[in-house]
């Protein structure tokens, strides 16, 4: 309210000294046909100056801070994987059947086209990210994810985020992943049926961040080698992967 009254009371303020400074101008030279003249073009350059204003100029600078955003929320998913999203998905790739179906394609290089991008993104979107999940230690997997627990609800708390649908849900996928394993005291001793449903979450959150990554080192290819260069090294589907340049 106190807002309004503001800017109310300056639009008044500014419409009095508008309508004496074209009072002075009649009191000093008698034509009001020149005023007159004069406030009409400067009318019609108003709605121009809307459409510069509203369309060009505010669309730029809705991009620029688009693309600000965007870049603070890349280094938060930055610090994600490497805090915990390349040992989840080492972990989890380690436990798949199926993957030498689809490890080579996965091998991410310098040369990668966009096209080569896409490609492989469609390929991920066919994948079955099947799980030998009886063999998962349920209990490493907790307390990796325990271990991180305040920094995934410090990452969850980040208004940032909200610019990022898929990571919001890959997130949000592995807090409750971690809540599901915090809860159960003893996991060696469950039943058949609750193995199959933290398959279900397993599963969720293994296909996010195999998206998630690819997208990832698209964006350190386009924008920062140097990054790029180390996350090739460290490729958690790279069976050979080290970080040593060789």
């Amino acid at each position: 309210m106190k807002r309004f009254h503001w800017q109310m009371m300056l639009g008044v303020s500014l419409v009095i000294l508008s309508t004496l400074f074209y009072l002075l101008h009649y009191v000093i030279f008698r034509d009001w046909h020149h005023i007159f003249i004069y406030m009409i073009g400067d009318i019609a350059f108003v709605f121009f100056e809307v459409l510069l204003v509203t369309l060009i100029i505010h669309r730029l600078l809705g991009e620029s801070e688009k693309r600000t955003r965007l870049e603070k929320l890349n280094i938060v998913i930055g610090v994600f994987f490497s805090e915990v999203g390349k040992k989840m998905l080492t972990y989890f790739s380690d436990f798949d059947p199926k993957l030498d179906r689809i490890r080579q394609e996965l091998i991410v290089t310098k040369d990668w086209s966009d096209r080569e991008f896409l490609m492989v993104s469609r390929r991920l979107n066919d994948y079955g990210y099947d799980l030998h999940f009886h063999k998962v230690d349920l209990d490493h997997l907790h307390g990796l994810l325990v271990e991180k627990r305040d920094f995934l609800v410090r990452l969850l708390e980040n208004p940032v985020l909200l610019e990022h649908e898929s990571f919001t849900d890959l997130l949000q996928a592995v807090f409750h992943m971690t809540e599901e394993l915090a809860s159960r005291e003893d996991m060696k001793q469950l039943p058949e049926a609750d193995y199959e449903h933290l398959a279900g979450d397993m599963k969720r959150v293994y296909a996010l961040l195999a998206h998630q990554w690819l997208d990832y080192m698209r964006h350190l290819k386009d924008n920062y080698p140097y990054l790029f260069s180390l996350a090739m090294r460290t490729n958690p589907f790279d069976q050979d992967a080290s970080p040593i340049v060789r």
